[in-house]
């Protein structure tokens, strides 16, 4: 086995740190203080090639592997977590869905879109009463000539208010449960459909969290993702990739308040010495430091094997659970 970055990796690696410390912190503490994301910095995203990690070249996308995902994602988080988590959620979710699940036509349409930083990405799949349980759905869709007409809403949907382009999950047969679930393409501005409720978070404020409201929407039905019927098959394919982009979100989160951690207990001085000195407080080091190597493995091991074309539905479980747990 081999542990080690490719050289190409290890640029990657010092490339996004570099525009974390000169673009993305400057926004910090003013975008968490108001919980309101820094629009301009969408387009920066798009122009480093962040907001089309998982899409391909062909579609204006960098075509990254997943481990080089992680370690971008890694990169941003321990600047800013929200900007992790929006990225996270523009390309494990809605991106990808679109990338693995999109006809030629849509891929055409919104990835290269998606891609280049003129709007971020929105993936609509929890509701009040269908969160771990997302076969319970009550957001339903009926066809109703050459569309298919919406009515409900979502709950805790990362970029909500702010995505143009969304992928929502809806039920279009009630009497199949799962295999009566679609997912479809929507795009901001159709009437009918609006961000409800904007959450005001203890955490990761400047990523917005909103619900979205579907009133009669009516959607063309070439919007339809694949065939009817298949969106939950497709959810849950995409959550798998989803666990990894938390893991590795997470894992920066942990690793930048360690080594915040780290460099204060070196500058900070008492009775004539760091504080770095005293034993309790290598200790405690000594134990976060552990634990953020084994949360690294657990989900650099998954997304290593995602890159081998595995199902790895177990592995990207056990590393959101614990790296979400250290961070």
């Amino acid at each position: 086995m081999d542990f080690l970055f490719t050289e190409e990796q290890e640029i990657l690696k010092d490339s996004i740190r570099n525009f974390a410390e000169k673009e993305i912190l400057p926004f910090v503490k003013e975008s968490d203080e108001k919980g309101k994301w820094p629009e301009e910095l969408t387009k920066k995203l798009g122009e480093m090639g962040l907001l089309g990690i998982v899409i391909p070249p062909e579609y204006s996308g960098a075509g990254y592997s997943n481990v080089d995902y992680v370690i971008i994602l890694e990169e941003i988080s321990k600047v800013d977590p929200s900007v992790g988590l929006v990225v996270a959620a523009h390309n494990s979710l809605c991106s990808n869905h679109l990338n693995l699940f999109g006809s030629e036509e849509q891929k055409k349409k919104y990835l290269t879109r998606l891609a280049s930083g003129q709007t971020l990405g929105a993936w609509a799949l929890t509701e009040a009463e269908a969160g771990s349980d997302a076969a319970a759905l009550k957001t339903k869709a009926r066809k109703e000539g050459d569309y298919w007409v919406l009515n409900g809403s979502k709950l805790f949907i990362t970029n909500g208010s702010l995505a143009e382009i969304h992928v929502v999950m809806a039920v279009t047969d009630p009497g199949k449960e799962r295999k009566g679930i679609s997912a479809f393409i929507l795009e901001k501005g159709m009437e009918g459909f609006k961000p409800g409720k904007k959450e005001d978070k203890l955490g990761v404020r400047s990523a917005d969290t909103s619900e979205l409201i579907f009133e009669d929407v009516k959607v063309p039905a070439e919007n339809i993702i694949g065939k009817e019927g298949d969106g939950y098959k497709q959810a849950m394919a995409i959550l798998d990739g989803g666990r990894v982009s938390i893991a590795g979100f997470s894992l920066g989160i942990a690793a930048g308040a360690l080594e915040s951690s780290l460099k204060y207990a070196k500058e900070r001085s008492q009775f004539d010495q760091p504080i770095a000195n005293f034993q309790a407080i290598q200790w405690m080091l000594a134990d976060g430091f552990t634990e953020l190597e084994a949360a690294r493995l657990l989900t650099y091991r998954a997304a290593f094997l995602e890159d081998q074309g595995k199902k790895v539905p177990k592995e990207s479980a056990m590393a959101k659970l614990f790296s979400s747990e250290l961070a």
